[in-house]
């Protein structure tokens, strides 16, 4: 099918079988020679949008109301979330994870400026400890986080921040961070070097209890307000079915 004239795009491999690829060529020109590049690197500017300032713990109090709540029930393989009524665990007043029943809270904060974040509560991203949060959340890519207390939440919160955009793990002290310099969303880093470090953290989330097969894929796609049934945005809880806010509480 190969006319004169068409680009000369091609691989060279040692077999048919094994497809062990040899050298890459683009348009006549070898650009990968036995697994290295021979692409030279070019240094951009990394466009990045981060205007919000650090939370305080504060910040993520929700105050008790006596009444019922709207939970989002995060489901496996899922993009589509179901809306649950539960009780509330109460500590002096404040809304806390209730860790027993796998409620816990997750909050989404504006990264583009300074407001208040919004509050919510979620079900099966099972943590027993700590705090997981990314600067990716479609569509939008606010920080999102969830968390076993209120203390880790707002230091997973705060590393995204810091290193303006990434994933993190919190475990009490322990920080470990994924920074995504380019628009909160890529790394400058090498494709098997970012692999590498995600999957670090996707352990580290799974050690804290987390049974999801991909908690931060998981993660991100909980404030997508256009896919039922309930979402949480920067601006509060939406009901995806109804298409409109709704309180958190009932």
């Amino acid at each position: 099918m190969l006319q004169e004239g068409n680009d000369a795009d091609f691989i060279i491999v040692d077999n048919l079988q094994d497809f062990n690829i040899l050298k890459t060529y683009i348009k006549g020109l070898l650009v990968a020679d036995n697994g290295k590049t021979l692409i030279d690197s070019v240094k951009t500017e990394h466009p990045n949008n981060f205007n919000t300032k650090l939370k305080s713990v504060s910040d993520l109090h929700v105050s008790n109301t006596g009444k019922k709540i709207r939970v989002i029930e995060a489901l496996e393989g899922q993009l589509i979330t179901n809306e649950i009524i539960s009780d509330v665990k109460v500590e002096n007043g404040n809304l806390i994870s209730d860790i027993e029943n796998d409620i816990l809270k997750i909050t989404v904060v504006n990264r583009y400026q300074d407001a208040k974040p919004a509050l919510g509560f979620i079900k099966n991203f099972g943590l027993k400890s700590g705090a997981i949060a990314s600067s990716v959340g479609h569509d939008s890519h606010n920080i999102i986080a969830v968390g076993t207390s209120d203390e880790e939440i707002c230091s997973a919160v705060n590393a995204i921040i810091e290193h303006k955009g990434g994933m993190t793990v919190v475990d009490g002290n322990n920080i470990e961070v994924l920074p995504l310099p380019v628009a909160g969303l890529m790394s400058t880093e090498d494709g098997i070097t970012v692999a590498e470090k995600y999957s670090i953290l996707n352990n580290k989330a799974k050690e804290l209890g987390s049974n999801l097969q991909a908690p931060f894929m998981t993660l991100s796609f909980m404030a997508l307000l256009v896919i039922p049934s309930l979402k949480l945005s920067d601006k509060g809880l939406f009901d995806g079915n109804k298409f409109e806010f709704v309180s958190l509480h009932i």
